[in-house]
């Protein structure tokens, strides 16, 4: 068998198992970084390997508590962040204190607060920039890095702002990236009900979703809402605990807001990187995408393309049967890979 099928065996057999609560069993510190107060939830002895995790859109360090969990026990010092703008993290009210510079700096901060020399960075959708930013520009303090669903994508020569170069791709078309850019425009929309844009926000986009019924890029779409249907029954993987923890955490802040002002920096971000221009990663690298994470219409080729900038990539690790939700759909596959790989990085 190849290493994808050595590490998964069949999506029924790897999602038979439920998972429980995961809020008591780990460890949660409340560190300075730079002026911000940063959460994180720990796990493992303290003096292991670290292994720190970024989370994504719309979600938390509760996005990790699997990985949390296992390698934790396989006697890593893993760390989970609330990153800038999420749960218990704080969050600046200014669109221009959510950079690519701001995000990495906050996790070499947390580093330095828990006094961590280096560690092995992995990021899962808006964690993957950071965590591939983080091994860019600060190989000293971590030397390796994996990207979930998002690949390391370089700040070339000749390019427009990302808000351009998809006004010029896409026309009048609608696009969720582009809906995010105007300040208040999405929170009026996702703000009404939190537990309801989360539940269909994380139905809509995983594996789970009838293909017939996917409809996450409808040009034809006028609200981020058109894009979303409601499961009639959570996912396997998304428990009513799952989705009370979630849906808390958004309730801290009572706003996607500072969420949303990720999106609304890629442009001074792109702006910001050109210090980087042309630049790669030469640290181990891993990448493990979804053959259903239709967010970015991924392939094996276009990520291995990537080896031209990050040349000690590993053959990429594509998971069946999965949505966007990698870590959390199929989190033995994840755990897997990120054991096997951090014993050999």
């Amino acid at each position: 068998m190849d290493r994808l099928g050595r590490i998964a065996t069949t999506a029924a057999e790897r999602r038979s198992a439920r998972y429980g609560p995961a809020m008591t069993e780990f460890e949660h510190v409340h560190v300075d970084v730079g002026g911000l107060r940063m959460h994180a939830a720990l796990s493992g002895p303290a003096d292991g390997p670290a292994v720190l995790l970024c989370h994504g859109f719309p979600e938390s360090w509760y996005s990790w508590r699997h990985q949390l969990r296992a390698l934790g026990e396989a006697g890593y010092r893993v760390i989970a962040p609330d990153q800038r703008g999420y749960g218990q993290t704080d969050a600046p009210s200014e669109v221009a204190a959510y950079s690519q510079l701001h995000l990495v700096g906050d996790v070499v901060g947390l580093l330095d607060a828990l006094d961590v020399p280096s560690a092995t960075i992995v990021g899962h959708d808006w964690g993957g920039p950071v965590a591939w930013n983080s091994a860019m520009i600060r190989p000293d303090r971590f030397p390796a890095v994996v990207g979930i669903s998002v690949p390391f994508a370089p700040r070339l020569p000749g390019a427009l702002p990302p808000t351009a170069t998809l006004r010029a791709a896409l026309g009048d078309s609608f696009f969720y990236v582009l809906y995010f850019q105007e300040p208040g425009v999405a929170e009026a929309e996702l703000d009404g009900d939190i537990r309801a844009t989360l539940r269909k926000t994380l139905y809509s986009i995983s594996g789970d979703i009838p293909a017939k019924d996917f409809r996450f890029f409808d040009p034809s779409a006028r609200c981020f809402n058109d894009l979303l249907l409601e499961p009639e029954t959570l996912p396997e993987w998304l428990t009513e605990h799952d989705l009370d923890v979630f849906t808390a955490e958004f309730e801290r802040k009572g706003t996607f807001r500072h969420a949303l002002n990720w999106y609304r920096n890629i442009d001074q971000s792109w702006e910001l990187m050109a210090a980087h221009l042309g630049k790669g990663i030469d640290s181990p690298a891993l990448f493990i995408g979804a053959e259903r994470d239709a967010i970015f219409g991924l392939t094996p080729e276009r990520v291995l393309a990537t080896r031209q900038w990050v040349p000690k990539l590993r053959d990429p690790i594509w998971v069946p049967d999965c949505g966007h939700w990698i870590q959390q759909e199929e989190p033995e596959v994840v755990n897997n890979a990120l054991l096997e790989f951090l014993a050999t990085a």
